[in-house]
């Protein structure tokens, strides 16, 4: 394995150093000088801080030999031209990249101008010069619009003055010349020809002899939007550019880089490592502007992410002369974006030592972030500023579209003060696009290979679900039944349609794609299996924005498994691909079962004009939520500040989202023979969307009505939990869920036990039950077709009483025998806000703290209610009833001392605390602000906030101390403050973020990892 040294500071060192660690060539790599980014990831394999000054070639050299080093990288020109790769030559280490004399291409204008004439590159017509005076009298007097100032010699690319006219050329001429604004590089100056066109960048690997060329490129020089300003290192870049054809890089191939590497080698200047031309394209054909002698940056950060060869091999095969043996292979149909983020003031003077924020915002899948300008603060503990171009934002996606997109959207993620970007990079390619669309189905997002890939892979499942009457070939324009051979002469059909609605935005976020197909199928097959018809075939419709083939084969194996429990054959279906409706990675599905039922031998249900008073009401159990609600469901997680892979509150042994997911039950192959066996069963309702109230009165005679007992069925400790954490009415669980029933069968008194045995003995294998759990009664004016009592107790026994068990044996629920824990109090005036996420995430085996007591100010507090179903003690004192605070605060202060309270939580806790309760729990008392504090302290943050026009908010949890909101911070979480944003909605941003942050920093202060300073009011961090 090779180890690799990247010489270099910027993004694009940090991109070269991200490349390389693919290679499965290479073991380390090693970044000097770095940045922030590169000093996080570096290799501990080697010590950075041994490594010699960069400056110091033979120093470097000698370190290489002595840590082995295989491969000298060299990013930025200035080591370059003055010879690091001869001394690296000298001490026999490899170093990719040209000699001095070979990198005088871009280190000398002078000498590159003159090179390209001598050896027929096309270029602009110029002058060289040295006095001012002459250079002036050129601009003046040329025969062509002499307005681009050069300086000869190396300016961190911004030695190039494009005037707007001879005036403003000869100011340049005279600051490079007469007043030394680039120094020594700006000695000599070079006065060219303003050509008109589009500019653009064309690279290639070259290893002295044979060349290998790079994607076109086009960056954005000039620091403002629309081209304007001032030029600087880049600002930008997208890759590959459409407005460039393939028989234009074959051009710029054999005309400019194969004829410059030629002409480099009969000059005794063989160049190897990367050749950069920067051309324009002008109305008599591409112009050379200038000749670099290393990648650009940000050009480096756009092509590489598209080079699917191995970066390592192509170096090392340009150092040895071996590039013709390197195929190289590109992404295709692929475009990157790049933004570059700046400190305000470059490229002029800047400020440093800005905290940078929003960097954990950034999901790698979006964007890529090569960081620049960047340094640690070990004091502040975070990331902070320290260049004018602080970070490249990449995004590289199948359309430049997209990536322009998730690169803009990156950036504003992430903020620090006097941050700014452009928002154009990729305008001139996306137009081009939209004038002249180079259109395939497939460059449009719709892959017909690989919708015929996922027809084979799914063809043995389909087999799989064959029954009588079915064909199990895919292929054909549509399905075939054969009803006669699946036993019917005079059938009736009966056909149930249906999807699985958000449940699958739960799938796609835990990734687990493996039971969504049942839930599918079990929506349609039970439908169908109300009318008393026995499922026959299914055919599915499967959407997404691109077809993932492992997650479509998933979800279709799913499928074909639920058709196997109904009893049906699936059939067939159709799978869209429809990018621009669906997100990338996202999908829908839909589906439908035909059934049938025998006329004459098969009694179809229902049978309302049967239905009487008295008749039973048998439940079915459900397996958990099924597949509707999840809409509420998904915000009720949100609320709970629990994360999908917690474990589940109210299940042993199961993720939050692992019994979440739990697929919905298939009763059709089970129960249809049960409703076949007797006569007397008059309806079935399937419990759906609109629960227990909403379905069973649709097979109910508009003058029945039903009336149920909650206490006849066990409720899964899932709905208690949902109702406990959302707050939500009974009426609301009753209208949205299925409470627990799956299904309720409308049967006479005299057949109800029968039928009870009989559907126990069907579904055993599924540990599901039935119950006779009411009855039908006759309906009263003004009275509901449905009612459920005994519900509300039910959802709190159901919760209250789950306690879910520790790995060390300890139940959570079992307040105040943990004791290696530290022990809590949390104050609340109303619903504590907070509260909720503090009591769950105290579940967790590896959390620090038991929620030992609640104590509220105001008697009928709501949060009592959801204290005492977690099973943790309460307790009220009423401020009214005490004269001054103090006093009530010494009521408190004894509560707190004889439960053995360790610290204190105020969680929507409404009363001023007296100075003698501060100072007696000083360092004790943990508090949240809605905020990034010490920004907007005190009551309307959110309103401040707003008014301030920041970008950026959040929360902080601090140290309470006497003055309001100016303890020691902490932990903050931040949100992003989008300019459609209202307190409202700004509120309910935080509000989720605070769920998250306060449990954990009231972690920290539990488990001693952070406190509170004896003296100074600053944390004290346990090493």
């Amino acid at each position: 394995m090779a180890r690799v040294l990247v010489v270099g500071s910027g993004a694009r060192e940090h991109c070269l150093s991200w490349k390389l660690k693919q290679s499965e060539k290479v073991d380390v790599v090693v970044v000097v000088p770095g940045s922030g980014g590169t000093q996080k990831e570096q290799d501990s394999l080697i010590s950075g801080d041994d490594i010699p000054d960069v400056n110091n070639f033979t120093a470097l050299a000698v370190w290489c030999q002595e840590n082995k080093i295989n491969l000298v990288v060299v990013g930025p020109e200035v080591p370059l031209s003055e010879g690091i790769v001869e001394v690296m030559q000298e001490h026999g280490v490899l170093c990719f990249g040209p000699s001095s004399k070979a990198a005088e291409i871009e280190s000398n204008k002078s000498f590159a101008k003159e090179f390209m004439i001598r050896h027929g590159i096309p270029t602009a017509r110029y002058e060289i010069f040295t006095d001012c005076e002459t250079a002036c009298h050129h601009i003046n007097t040329a025969p062509y619009r002499a307005l681009v100032v050069k300086a000869s010699g190396l300016a961190a690319g911004k030695g190039v003055v494009v005037a707007q006219n001879k005036m403003e050329a000869c100011e340049a001429v005279k600051n490079m010349l007469n007043n030394g604004q680039f120094g020594v590089a700006g000695s000599t100056v070079v006065v060219e020809e303003l050509l008109e066109g589009e500019e653009f960048s064309i690279l290639c690997f070259s290893d002295g002899c044979h060349v290998k060329v790079m994607p076109p490129v086009q960056d954005n020089k000039r620091v403002g939007e629309g081209n304007v300003g001032a030029n600087t290192g880049g600002m930008g870049a997208y890759c590959p550019c459409p407005q460039v054809s393939e028989q234009m890089v074959q051009f710029i191939k054999s005309e400019v880089l194969e004829r410059a590497v030629r002409g480099l080698n009969l000059e005794s200047r063989t160049f190897k490592g990367i050749l950069y031309a920067g051309v324009m394209v002008t109305k008599d054909g591409v112009k050379v502007l200038e000749f670099n002698c290393r990648f650009g940056d940000p050009e480096c950060q756009v092509i590489l992410p598209l080079l699917e060869t191995d970066l390592f091999s192509i170096m090392m095969s340009c150092v040895k002369g071996q590039l013709n043996t390197i195929d190289l292979q590109w992404r295709k149909n692929s475009s990157s974006v790049a933004v570059v983020i700046c400190s305000r003031g470059y490229p002029g003077l800047y400020e440093k030592g800005k905290i940078i924020t929003g960097l954990e915002n950034i999901n790698s899948s979006d964007a890529v972030i090569f960081e620049a300008g960047t340094s640690y603060d070990s004091v502040a503990g975070q990331k902070v500023t320290s260049g004018g171009r602080v970070l490249t934002i990449v995004a590289t996606t199948k359309s430049l579209e997209k990536s322009n997109e998730k690169a803009l959207d990156a950036a504003r993620k992430i903020g620090f003060e006097g941050a700014f970007y452009r928002r154009d990079i990729a305008r001139n390619g996306i137009k081009h696009l939209e004038r002249n669309p180079n259109l395939t189905y497939d460059n449009c997002g719709v892959s017909i290979k690989k919708g015929d890939s996922l027809v084979k892979l799914i063809s043995s499942d389909v087999r799989n679900t064959a029954r009588p009457g079915s064909s199990p070939e895919l292929g054909g324009f549509g399905g075939s039944f054969d009803l006669e051979k699946a036993g019917y002469k005079n059938p009736m059909l009966v056909s149930g349609t249906d999807g699985v609605g958000t449940k699958l935005l739960l799938a796609q976020k835990m990734k687990k794609c493996c039971d969504i197909g049942v839930d599918l199928v079990a929506m349609c097959a039970n439908d169908v299996l109300t009318h008393n018809a026995e499922s026959l075939f299914f055919l599915d419709y499967y959407a997404c924005g691109s077809l993932t083939l492992d997650v479509a084969r998933e979800v279709v194996s799913g499928i074909a498994r639920g058709c196997k429990m109904a009893g049906c054959a699936l059939i067939g279906g159709e799978t869209a691909e429809m990018p621009g409706v669906y997100p990338t990675g996202s999908y829908d599905l839909a589906g439908f079962v035909v059934g049938a039922y025998e006329k004459g031998r098969d009694r179809p249900l229902p049978c309302l004009d049967e239905v009487i008073p008295g008749d039973v009401i048998i439940g079915v159990m459900s397996s958990g939520i099924h597949s509707n609600g999840y809409s509420l469901v998904r915000r009720v997680v949100e609320i709970s500040g629990l994360e999908l892979n917690d474990p589940a509150p109210f299940e042993e042994g199961k993720s939050l989202g692992e019994s979440l997911l739990t697929p919905t039950a298939i009763y059709s192959k089970l129960l249809l023979p049960v409703l076949r066996s007797t006569n007397q069963i008059r309806a079935v309702a399937h419990i759906t969307g609109g629960g227990i109230v909403g379905n069973l009165k649709r097979v109910l005679p508009s003058n029945m009505a039903a009336i149920l007992d909650a206490r006849s069925w066990p409720l899964q400790s899932v709905f208690g939990w949902i109702a406990s954490v959302g707050n939500l009415h009974t009426d609301e669980m009753l209208k949205t869920f299925n409470c627990g029933l799956g299904l309720c069968i409308v049967t006479s008194q005299s057949s109800a036990d029968d039928v009870i045995v009989k559907c126990n003995g069907a579904l055993s294998s599924f540990n599901l039950k039935s119950y006779k759990v009411g009855e039908v009664v006759l309906k009263e004016d003004n009275t509901e077709s449905v009612t459920v009592n005994h519900l509300t107790e039910m959802l709190y026994k159901s919760y209250s009483h789950k306690t879910p068990k520790l790995t060390n044996g300890t139940a959570s629920g079992d307040h105040g025998k943990n004791r290696s824990k530290t022990s809590v109090a949390i104050l609340i005036s109303g619903t504590g806000s907070n509260m909720q996420a503090l009591i769950d995430h105290s579940i967790h085996n590896e959390c620090s703290y038991q929620v030992k007591l609640v104590i509220s100010n105001k008697p009928n507090a709501p949060g009592l209610l959801k204290a005492q179903s977690a099973r943790i003690p309460t307790k009220v004192i009423n401020h009214k009833e005490f004269k001054t605070r103090e006093l009530f605060d010494r009521e408190v202060d004894a509560a707190l001392t004889m439960n053995n309270i360790e610290i204190i939580c105020l969680a929507g806790f409404m009363r001023l605390l007296s100075g003698w309760m501060v100072k007696k729990w000083r360092g004790q008392i943990l508090n949240i602000h809605p905020s990034l504090l010490p920004l907007f302290k005190g009551i309307d943050a959110h309103k401040q906030a707003l008014d301030a026009g920041v970008r950026i908010s959040g929360c902080s949890v601090h140290f309470v101390v006497e003055e309001m909101d100016e303890g020691a911070i902490i932990e903050q979480g931040t949100v992003r403050v989008e300019p459609k944003d209202d307190i409202s909605s700004l509120q309910e941003k935080i509000k989720l973020i605070e769920h998250k942050v306060f449990p954990k920093a009231l972690d920290l202060v539990a488990s001693g990892m952070a406190s509170l300073h004896n003296s100074k009011n600053k944390v004290v961090w346990k090493n």
